[in-house]
């Protein structure tokens, strides 16, 4: 096999999913078939580099049961007969080939060994790709990941601290890898399973032994307090996914398609409990968008805040603009376990409209013209002691739904750019909350704007 670095540009495929935040990887194996670790349910990316490449995926491996999507490992085995490997440990509940520490699959020339590597998940594996006795690389999943370590409070924050202390000893145990070996991780920059802002998606493990802080934490204790630090909140879906990974995500047998709904079908859906999501732009929403509807515009993040504020068991109803990617939407919706997708509104706004359907409007406020009006903040904490609007309520948008009558009045909500706020007034207004406006901007717009600084305090 060619040298390491010829390995990397040749035969792996990293496949960045940038609005989870994660990274699956193909292997080309050389011979037509290909290995895919920690493939996400949305296979197109995926797909589309195997056919460039003519491959095959044959084997598909995952390094733990995923909280943050839905795996496409048993669609891999249904539509290409991939053999999947996973942890013994996870008790999956459909066919797989279960793995414990050491155990070594052949790939055909390569090897992977499994690595049981706590922390992030119990039975978590992290999958050393081996050429001989070489280490090219290491899929560290959510373990070592590029200048951190993946979050270990999701099952439940009473274990955050014992899996905190597993992952101490993981990562440990992979940084006695050799300093050339490559680091795969699959959760990166954006992710909500705890990956520093900006960081690169891939390192080396002699990069991280440099510069990982937690691998320079003195001991046990301080690298329990630094990591466990560190948390934030996650979306609500991730309690569920884990569970539904394990059992196997259902196969699809065709490419899902979003049916189109009449006004009078939308209606009575609304009338029977559907949510409805409208995704399209901020400045369209505010301008105009039916009663109770949620913006959730569509974009990289749209998966993250569908499955963060609505219900998975309830029916969806969608608003579109005409020239949006209803393909797009429909597999960011499945790919978190989101099956319940009705249809949406046929001929968007203008049918409604047409159809005599009321609107509602959200104003759309221009940084210079908030003056003394209350302002709701709902970033997230670290991003709003970073800097904020002095004598901004501070409330995530995550938590919004069940705290709307702690949010002010007649509130500007604000967040980086828009799009979290105008969701968020979107859910005070359907709780009933009245002369709202967004932020056109963030609270560094209002800043320049205004010529005032920012609070960067508590």
């Amino acid at each position: 096999m060619e040298d390491l670095m010829g390995f990397v540009d040749d035969h792996l495929i990293p496949l960045v999913d940038k609005g989870l935040g994660n990274s699956a990887y193909l292997v080309d194996l050389g011979d037509g078939r290909a290995l895919a670790v920690d493939a996400s349910r949305d296979l197109r990316a995926l797909r589309a580099a195997a056919d460039q490449r003519g491959l095959t995926v044959a084997y598909a491996a995952d390094t733990h049961l995923h909280a943050d999507f839905l795996s496409g490992a048993v669609q891999l085995a249904a539509d290409e007969g991939a053999a999947l490997l996973a942890s013994a440990a996870g008790d999956r509940a459909f066919p797989h080939t279960p793995l414990a520490d050491g155990d070594e699959t052949d790939l055909g020339g390569l090897t992977l060994r499994a690595l049981a590597t706590p922390g992030h998940t119990d039975e978590h594996l992290s999958f050393l790709l081996l050429d001989g006795t070489r280490e090219l690389g290491v899929f560290t999943g959510g373990s070592l990941i590029v200048g951190s370590a993946a979050r270990t409070d999701l099952l439940g924050a009473d274990r955050a601290e014992e899996l905190a202390r597993a992952q101490y000893h993981s990562l440990r145990r992979l940084a006695e890898l050799p300093d050339t070996t490559d680091v795969w991780p699959t959760h990166g920059a954006g992710s909500f399973c705890s990956a520093p802002p900006g960081a690169e998606r891939t390192s080396t493990i002699g990069a991280q032994r440099r510069a990982n802080p937690l691998l320079a934490a003195p001991d046990e204790d301080a690298f329990v307090a630094q990591l466990l630090g560190s948390l934030g909140s996650y979306p609500a879906y991730f309690d569920r996914l884990g569970e539904a990974n394990r059992r196997g995500p259902a196969v699809l047998t065709a490419a899902p398609a979003l049916a189109a709904l009449s006004p009078a079908q939308v209606r009575a859906l609304l009338g029977e409990g559907a949510h409805l999501v409208d995704v399209r732009r901020v400045a369209d929403f505010a301008q105009g968008h039916i009663p109770g509807a949620v913006s959730i515009p569509l974009r990289d993040q749209f998966a993250t805040w569908l499955g963060w504020l609505l219900p998975d068991d309830t029916p969806l109803v969608f608003v579109a603009a005409p020239a949006q990617d209803l393909s797009e939407l429909t597999w960011q919706a499945l790919k978190i376990g989101y099956e319940r997708l009705a249809g949406h509104l046929d001929g968007g706004m203008d049918a409604w409209t047409a159809d005599g359907g009321r609107q509602q409007r959200i104003e759309l406020l221009p940084a210079d013209r908030v003056a003394e009006r209350p302002v709701l903040d709902v970033r997230q904490r670290a991003e709003h002691l970073d800097g904020h609007i002095p004598g901004a309520v501070h409330i995530e948008l995550g938590d919004l739904t069940e705290r709307s009558a702690d949010a002010p009045e007649g509130a500007v909500v604000a967040c980086g750019h828009g799009e979290r706020a105008m969701t968020a007034a979107s859910l005070l207004q359907r709780a009933g909350h009245q002369d709202l406006a967004v932020l056109d901007g963030g609270p560094a717009d209002w800043a320049e704007a205004t010529g005032r600084a920012l609070e960067e305090d508590a």
